[in-house]
């Protein structure tokens, strides 16, 4: 059983690795990651599209790997 978890856990994570890299930047640079992160925090802009997909899947992902990531440690113990 702990065998198949941590399977699935490589799996997940991998997964969840692809998806982040395929998401598209929000904004370039340092300069947009010092100045941007209130527009994304508070603006309006709303994911479409291929990116909505993405970011839905990186949440089920994401949700997953602590799911797995905390059944491993139980087992383990």
């Amino acid at each position: 059983m702990h065998a198949l978890f941590v399977t699935l856990l490589v799996i997940v994570s991998i997964g969840l690795i692809v998806v982040v890299l395929l998401q598209s930047g929000r904004s370039a640079g340092l300069s947009g990651a010092i100045s941007g992160g209130a527009e994304q925090l508070f603006g309006k802009q709303k994911a479409r599209g291929i990116d909505l997909i993405l970011h839905r899947i990186t949440v089920v992902l994401s949700v997953l790997f602590f799911i797995l990531t905390i059944a491993v440690t139980y087992l383990k113990l």
